[in-house]
């Protein structure tokens, strides 16, 4: 009798399989059985969460599957995200008020013109340094801004192949440059010091505006607008340097969390640094008559010297018995 009940189980097995039904008894293959009380949900979520497994070697973070923490920069970074967004906002922002402003006020003249008589104002060194500075400034931003603002902007009209050569090349480009700037920031910080102590009268120059609308206003040999420039790119370059040192040497300096926060910090801080450089490049050529000249051969014009740095200008025909030379 068993014999036959066996035997009729067998071809009732065999029967159900060559039609195609599933047998009279649960299968004992699938992750519902073989992963014990877990199904597939509930694992890639804690994976997702940031769940640990058993890693092969000796690094606690090799253990980790995905990485939780980096889902709220990705969301941050990703082309519509806020710090793309609000970025090229920023950076309108300012070119538009540049704008605004030529189209309102114009170019600022020198008062009465031209004199036809020079002061010196820059050395050659610190010519060299200022320039060298703007060099890198100008190359790391633009592979800066490409890195960052390439994905939104660039892919739509190149496309995602001529992207990826550019994003390579502005990457290279960024690191090749990222020690020169560094040694450039504090050459630039050392050279320029002098003259960019605050003072009372940069509080008169800031209530008025800097005389951008009107109006005369007293400066020494830097005004409240180029102080805030001088301390707003070294403090920026200084987070732009050793975020970017974290960013260069993550075996060394940098753990998944501190790398992440290094990276925001570091578009921050080049965000900052571009649209207050985009101003003083605006203001130190087109926008202001003469202010060029001092960069480019030393000397300035005593008239512009007069309507823009006049205490300074005073103080150089007293130190220096009447010639006005204002090179340190």
């Amino acid at each position: 009798m068993l014999l036959v009940t066996m035997m009729f189980l067998v071809v009732a097995v065999e029967h159900g399989a060559a039609q195609g039904t599933a047998p009279p008894f649960p299968s004992q293959s699938g992750p519902e059985n073989t992963l014990g009380d877990q199904s597939d949900s509930d694992i890639w979520r804690a994976i997702r969460q940031g769940g640990g497994g058993l890693p092969g070697s000796s690094e606690v973070t090799d253990g980790v599957l995905i990485n939780a923490d980096g889902v709220w920069w990705s969301q941050l970074r990703r082309p519509a995200g806020p710090l793309v967004r609000f970025g090229s906002i920023g950076i309108a922002t300012v070119l538009a008020a540049i704008m605004v402003f030529f189209v309102a006020r114009g170019r600022l003249r020198i008062d009465g013109g031209r004199s036809g008589r020079m002061v010196a104002r820059f050395s050659l060194a610190q010519r060299v340094v200022h320039w060298v500075m703007a060099v890198v400034f100008l190359l790391l931003g633009f592979t800066g801004l490409l890195l960052l603002f390439g994905r939104a902007f660039l892919i739509p009209i190149v496309g995602k192949t001529a992207f990826s050569i550019i994003a390579t090349a502005s990457m290279q480009a960024h690191n090749l440059f990222g020690p020169i700037f560094i040694v450039s920031l504090v050459a630039l910080f050392i050279t320029f010091l002098r003259g960019n102590s605050p003072s009372f009268s940069d509080l008169k120059w800031v209530v008025r505006g800097g005389g951008m609308f009107g109006g005369h206003v007293s400066s020494g040999r830097y005004n409240a607008g180029e102080k805030a420039w001088f301390w707003t790119a070294t403090i920026a370059g200084i987070a732009l340097s050793v975020s970017g040192l974290v960013l260069s040497f993550p075996d060394v300096l940098g753990t998944h969390d501190l790398l992440h926060r290094a990276e925001l910090l570091h578009a921050i801080a080049a965000l900052v640094f571009v649209g207050f450089g985009i101003g003083h490049i605006y203001l130190g050529t087109i926008g202001t008559e003469g202010a060029i000249d001092g960069m480019i051969s030393g000397d300035v014009d005593e008239n512009w010297a007069r309507t823009h740095h006049d205490l300074w200008l005073d103080d150089m025909k007293v130190t220096k018995g009447g010639a006005a030379d204002g090179r340190d």
